[in-house]
């Protein structure tokens, strides 16, 4: 019996037909047409290309994602893959329907969250200056642009001829309703939604007062008391004090790894630790993203040099030397963790293959062999786990959180400012925390109350979630998400500052510099790190804790001029110094 294909795919292959018939004939014309005969395979050439540039149009669904006819729209921001996009865009919508009568469309606006923060950025900034310029008819100026989303900005502050423009600047944008035609942000680091609030751009409820996240916390107080969500764990904020953010879903750091590949490197066991990506063995053999496009791989750093803090402060108190007081050993493990945190970084980065420009490739490379191991989210490794699971319950691809080197964060979700759609806005982010939008991250699907189609593997923000009643239908029903949590606790004074800094300085350091880096590691291992070329390559004395601080409070600036010359100088620095060390390694040293 002949089976049938997808209309697009069946229209390509006739269209190709075409191609080919037009072909023959012009073949049989050849004798006669010297111009054909003179461009045959050129016009074959344009042909090609023609059915290439047509292709994509072709196999495009006959129906669209969005319904044929549609009351609201509602447009949400995301990272979030679209498993959960349909997942959550389908039980919302039918949710939607129920209660209104309405056909709700979901208009989702996919990147990573470091493009988000751009977009955002950019669209305020001509969003502000369309209502700065042509609603209150004042002069737009640099000062303008870069005061509205200033949150340095001190409306407090006497005004004077110095700040006079900021401050007016900053003080009409938080008053308005200006926006950028998206209504919810949806998933991400709590980073990234804490830069956005401070900007401005998320909002706790709309001009009229009866939407948002503000709506929420007074229809369901009990969704935020200690015992449901707490406002912050183990030194991670849950909920924004302001509500202009909450958290949706819970999510941790890990290493996903490919048993196979472990076990062909001859490797003795397993990664457990952030620490065991720097072996030499695993030269070449890293994933790694680049943190400048990924939240979650700058999350993962943060909290590797946090660890590698607190091991040093813990080495300290053991042996104080001349240090008495519990906060001089404690600046000092501080400055001696972060000198050692960047050097593991700078190693894990040496072993790195290379920087990929979105995280969820690294899970994917893993389970295909190309890469042992790698650094991703909980969600990421768990469900690449369980995607080549035999049937005797074996793996090739293994996850494991470093124990005492993660923290439990939040993905959260909060209505941007002039959302189009407020009240719609609010009534998605309510199911999201509902008991009903809960279930859908980790319940079994086709369960009751579960998704329909996928296994989403992600933990529930809600610690009431967590009972004997809900775990039989859930995927992880083992998690126990708020216990873990008690193994680190995160201290934002020491690294929360530094955050921009890890990506601009792994930036320079190792993306900009990744083949000086790698041959010079590969040199030093195989001279089996010889020491001077090692200290060399491994002296971090001009990114120190104190130059650190330093830099955070330039970036804070955000003068591109400045930026830009700094990350010059930087780039240069390591790539020197990696040429040094691997001319070293050569001879020995």
């Amino acid at each position: 019996m002949k089976r049938s294909m997808p209309g697009g795919l069946d229209q390509v292959v006739k269209t190709w037909e075409k191609v080919r018939a037009w072909c023959e004939s012009a073949r049989q014309t050849l004798r006669k047409s010297v111009f054909l005969r003179h461009w045959w395979r050129e016009l074959v050439v344009v042909a090609a290309l023609l059915l290439t540039i047509a292709a994509p149009f072709m196999l495009k669904p006959a129906q669209s994602a969005a319904p044929s006819r549609y009351d609201r729209r509602l447009v949400v921001v995301t990272p979030h893959h679209e498993k959960i996009r349909q997942e959550f865009g389908q039980a919302f919508a039918r949710k939607w329907k129920e209660r209104t009568g309405e056909t709700l469309y979901i208009d989702w606006r996919v990147a990573g969250t470091g493009d988000i923060a751009l977009m955002l950025r950019s669209d305020f900034a001509g969003a502000f200056e369309y209502y700065w310029t042509h609603i209150l008819t004042k002069p737009w100026s640099q000062r303008v642009a870069g005061a509205f989303g200033n949150s340095k900005v001190d409306l407090s502050a006497p005004t004077t001829e110095a700040n006079d423009v900021e401050q007016e600047a900053r003080r009409a944008f938080l008053d308005s309703d200006v926006g950028v035609g998206i209504d919810v942000f949806f998933g991400g680091g709590a980073f990234d939604f804490e830069a956005q609030t401070k900007a401005g751009f998320l909002v706790s409820t709309d001009t009229s007062k009866k939407h948002g996240l503000d709506a929420i916390f007074a229809r369901h107080p009990d969704w935020f008391a200690p015992e449901v969500m707490p406002q912050n764990v183990s030194g991670e904020p849950f909920y924004d004090k302001g509500h202009r953010w909450v958290g949706a879903c819970l999510s941790t750091m890990g290493i996903v790894y490919n048993r196979d590949v472990i076990q062909r490197l001859s490797l003795e066991k397993e990664p457990a630790q952030w620490a065991d990506l720097a072996d030499p063995k695993y030269r070449g053999q890293i994933a790694l993203a680049d943190p400048n496009k990924s939240g979650t791989v700058t999350k993962s750093f943060d909290q590797l040099v946090q660890q590698q803090m607190q091991i040093a402060i813990d080495e300290i108190r053991q042996k104080p030397g001349g240090l008495m007081k519990e906060k001089d050993i404690v600046n000092a493990g501080i400055r001696i963790g972060w000198t050692r945190g960047l050097q593991l970084i700078q190693r894990i980065s040496a072993n790195a293959r290379y920087f990929t420009d979105n995280a969820t490739k690294i899970p994917l490379e893993v389970s295909q062999g190309d890469a042992a191991a790698g650094m991703c989210i909980d969600f990421y490794g768990y469900s690449f786990e369980e995607m080549v699971r035999k049937p005797d319950g074996s793996a090739r691809v293994g996850f494991v959180t470093p124990v005492g080197g993660t923290s439990v964060s939040v993905d959260p979700i909060g209505m941007l400012r002039g959302a189009p759609e407020p009240e719609v806005a609010t009534a998605f982010m309510e199911f999201v925390l509902s008991e009903e939008g809960q279930r859908l991250w980790n319940f079994a699907p086709g369960s009751p109350g579960g998704p329909q189609h996928y296994a989403l593997r992600r933990l529930p923000a809600r610690k009431d979630f967590y009972t004997e009643q809900n775990r039989p239908r859930m995927t992880d029903s083992q998690a126990e998400p708020y216990e873990d949590a008690k193994a680190f606790t995160y201290y934002p004074e020491r690294t929360g500052q530094l955050f921009n800094v890890l990506r601009f300085l792994v930036k320079t350091m190792c993306v900009e510099n990744h083949d000086e880096q790698r041959q010079a590691w590969e040199m030093i291992t195989r001279a089996n790190l010889p020491q001077r070329s090692t200290e060399i390559f491994s002296d971090m004395s001009l990114v120190n804790y104190d130059a650190a601080m330093e830099l955070a409070a330039m970036l804070a600036k955000k003068n591109k001029t400045q930026e830009l010359r700094k990350a010059r100088e930087l780039t240069m620095h390591f790539r020197s110094q990696y040429r040094r060390a691997h001319d070293l390694a050569v001879g020995g040293e």
